[in-house]
This record gives structure tokens, C-alpha cells and sequence, in this order.
């Protein structure tokens, strides 16, 4: 009974260290991320779930997220960032559990690993006013693991006024709108699919020190969201990386994907500029060592012809900033070169919006002011014509990469990169 006693008396207080903070060099890191947006009238929820005035009501959504690391307790951000004025969200019930068969997109949960979620102390909802996230309670001992996918349920009673939410239309990942509370169902029959994410933001995972550097964020557009790659298929090039890294007998980082289709470095557009939203998608993550900047495409694609130099010239600028940034924090910064975006009928592709990739490029690889070079142009460009990408890596748009290209991407980063920066940056770099 003493060794029982004394057991359970050491767990209490490893779990109190855990809701606490006192945590013996243990802490939160990042183990998914997506970038939250405000979501576009088309891709709303369908009927009935989007009302005339609301959003949600009596709704159960089930979603699955591909974690990047283990840990054994974690904890939920859901957001309402882009609620509309005085839009409240008012979440009723929240559960967690592994796929059906691990899978990603499955409609279906295994029921013995079904967990209750919880907020502030132990309710089972909360309400996230307008322009706010939710934290989770910690939920404990539930040794998730990296590269396995996690179901989350989320059922919202009363609905949310108006019609701007926050969410993540390129999931690549099938999602499912039901109504009633079927957070517990372990099948979610007559489920409506839909390839988004909505309300999840984050998951955080409880990791020993020791076994972790922490987290790789990536800032980036549509290439990086993964637009050409497999529904369901975790096949971005983010996702192929994390295996490279977890091949390495488990690298300790967490990869974290924070872009969005559209996105642009200088201006708002499908989501809020890379230059703004740094200290919401990477500052304000936990853990954060190293991060990847692989933008600048649909800022030179969408430019005024004769604004085009001084797009180029406000990049570098923005480049340089966001450098500076991360930099006064410690944390690493690679720079990724602009992959070809040239074609028939690929307005990006204009010859004087190459010369300004080009330009850009030059910079990137040869300025010093990143603290390496990720030479994805390089990687994926048709050696045979280089304002092209390769053929075989084409999705047929001339711009975004199918999952063979992927491929070719992560394989281009080095990964002794991590070992060489995993005590951060000075400052004054």
C-alpha cells in the first residue's frame, strides 16, 4: 500500500505540474497548427448547418488533424478570431479520440479511446467571444503519438450570429457536419463531408525537455497549404519533411504548417498579410525554434505591372523585418527561394514578374540576412527552361506541385540545418 500510495501521490503532483506550470523543464509545444482565416461566403458550411442568420446551430462537427509529435498530455486551441462584431461562439461540448484505423478523414472514432474535453477548470463548454481563442484544460495520459491523426468532436447548441466564422478551407482533410450532439458516436451516420477545418486552431502537446527541440513553423501560400496534393493523403510537403525528420529516429521537432491558398507577404487577402500576422502564427505559438519564409509568389503574381519593381523592392523589406523579428527572439530563420510560376496561360508567369522572382531569388540566396537558404526553385525548376517548373512536378497549372514535386521539395532541406541552429540565434544577427 506505500508503494501504491507513494504512486499515486507522484502522479497527483506530475499532473498538477502539468495544469500548474511547474514543470521541471517539461513545457508546451506545438504539436499541429493551422492558420486561422476568415472563411469565404462559398465555402461556408452547407445548408443546414449555415442558416439565414447563424452559423452551427445544433451542429456536430467531427474533424482529424496529423499530429507531428508524441506526447502524453495535450490541450486544444479553438478560435473565433473572426467572429463578427459581438459574435460570440459558444462551444457546448468537445471530445477526442484516434480514427477509425488511425485514419485521416474518417467519419468514424475508436470508442475505448474516446476522452471528454474540458475548459477553465472543468466545464464541459465555453464561450470564446469575438476575436479570442479557448485553451483546453489539459487532457491527461492520453500518449498520442507523432504522425498518427486525432479526432476531434465539437458540438455547438446554440449557433453563431451572422455569417463570419474562423476556420481553414485547405484543410485537405474531410471534415463532417451533423446535427444533434454526437460527440460521443463512434459512427457519425448521414454526416454531411466537407474538405475544411473549422473552429481547431492548435494542439499542444506536454513534452519533456529532453526529448524535444521544439517546433519548425512554416509561413506560406497555397503551395505550402498544399493545394495539388491527396485529400486525406498528408502528402504536403510539410508532411514529407516530418517524415524525413522522424526517419532521423525522431528528430524532436514539430512541424507546424501556418499557411494559407492566396496568402500574400504585403497585403491582406485569403487570410492577413505574412508581414502582420507574424506574432499571431509564430510568436505566439509555443516552442518555436525554427522557422521557414516561403512567400513572395502571389505578392509578384498579383502586382501591378508598372508597380512590380517596387513590389520586388517592398519584399526584400518585408524580408528584412520579419528577420529582424524572429531574430529578437532567438529564433532561426531560412529563407526559401520563389519556385517558378511560368506557363501558358499562367498570368503569374508575365516576363517582367519573372525578372522580379529572379531578383528576389538573388537576394534570397546570396544577401546573408537569412540564416540559410532552402533552394526550392532550384529543387523543382525545369532544368530545360527554368522560369517553368519540371513537368513531372506539375499539377497543370504551371504553379503548384503535385505530390511527386512535394517530395522533391522536402527532400531539399537539409536537415543538419536543425542541428546546427538548435540553440536558437543571437539576437544581434
Amino acid at each position: 500500500m506505500a508503494v501504491l500510495r507513494g504512486f499515486l501521490l507522484g502522479l497527483a503532483l506530475s499532473l498538477t505540474g502539468v495544469v500548474k506550470g511547474h514543470d521541471d523543464g517539461n513545457h508546451w509545444v506545438d504539436l499541429w497548427a493551422s492558420m486561422p482565416q476568415e472563411v469565404e461566403p462559398h465555402n461556408l458550411p452547407p445548408a443546414p448547418f449555415t442558416g439565414e442568420d447563424s452559423i452551427y446551430t445544433n451542429t456536430t462537427i467531427r474533424q482529424t488533424i496529423h499530429l507531428t509529435q508524441s506526447a502524453p498530455h495535450i490541450r486544444l486551441s479553438l478560435s473565433n478570431e473572426f467572429g463578427g462584431p459581438s459574435a460570440d461562439l459558444h462551444i457546448s461540448a468537445v471530445t477526442i479520440a484516434l480514427p477509425l484505423n488511425g485514419t485521416a478523414g474518417s467519419s468514424s472514432i475508436q470508442p475505448k479511446t474516446l476522452r471528454e474535453v474540458t475548459f477553465s477548470g472543468g466545464s464541459k463548454g465555453f464561450t470564446i467571444p469575438n476575436g479570442a481563442i479557448a485553451i483546453s484544460d489539459p487532457i491527461k495520459n492520453v500518449n498520442v503519438k507523432a504522425e498518427s491523426n486525432l479526432a476531434v468532436t465539437i458540438y455547438i447548441q446554440q449557433g453563431q450570429q451572422g455569417k463570419r466564422i474562423s476556420g481553414h478551407p485547405g484543410s485537405r482533410t474531410s471534415s463532417w457536419f451533423v446535427n444533434g450532439d454526437q460527440t460521443k458516436s463512434t459512427d457519425l451516420t448521414e454526416a454531411v463531408r466537407v474538405d475544411r477545418w473549422f473552429v481547431l486552431s492548435a494542439v499542444e502537446g506536454w513534452v519533456e525537455k529532453k526529448k524535444t527541440r521544439g517546433s519548425l513553423v512554416i509561413v506560406g501560400d497555397s503551395i505550402t497549404d498544399g493545394r495539388g496534393s491527396t485529400t486525406n493523403g498528408n502528402d504536403r510537403w510539410p508532411d514529407q519533411l516530418l517524415r524525413r525528420l522522424e526517419n532521423q529516429r525522431g528528430s524532436g521537432i514539430s512541424v507546424l504548417n501556418l499557411a494559407a491558398g492566396g496568402n500574400r507577404v504585403l497585403a491582406d487577402g485569403l487570410g492577413p498579410n505574412a508581414l502582420g500576422r507574424i506574432g499571431r502564427d509564430v510568436l505566439a505559438h509555443n516552442g518555436v525554434k525554427y522557422v521557414i519564409v516561403f512567400e513572395g509568389v502571389n505578392d509578384l503574381g498579383t502586382a501591378a505591372e508598372a508597380d512590380l519593381v517596387k513590389t520586388g523592392d517592398r519584399l526584400i523589406q518585408a524580408y528584412e523585418q520579419i528577420i529582424a523579428r524572429l531574430h529578437g527572439h532567438g529564433i532561426a530563420v531560412f529563407g526559401a527561394t520563389i519556385t517558378p510560376m511560368s506557363g501558358p496561360g499562367q498570368a503569374y508567369g508575365e516576363p517582367k514578374r519573372e525578372e522580379q522572382r529572379v531578383r528576389v531569388n538573388r537576394w534570397i540566396r546570396s544577401s546573408g540576412r537569412f540564416d540559410a537558404v532552402i533552394d526550392f526553385d532550384k529543387a523543382v525548376r525545369d532544368p530545360k527552361n527554368e522560369t517553368r517548373l519540371r513537368p513531372e512536378y506539375d499539377t497543370g497549372d504551371y504553379l503548384h506541385l503535385n505530390p511527386t514535386g512535394y517530395k522533391a521539395m522536402a527532400e531539399a532541406v537539409d536537415l543538419r540545418l536543425f542541428e546546427k541552429f538548435k540553440d536558437g540565434v543571437s539576437s544581434i544577427v
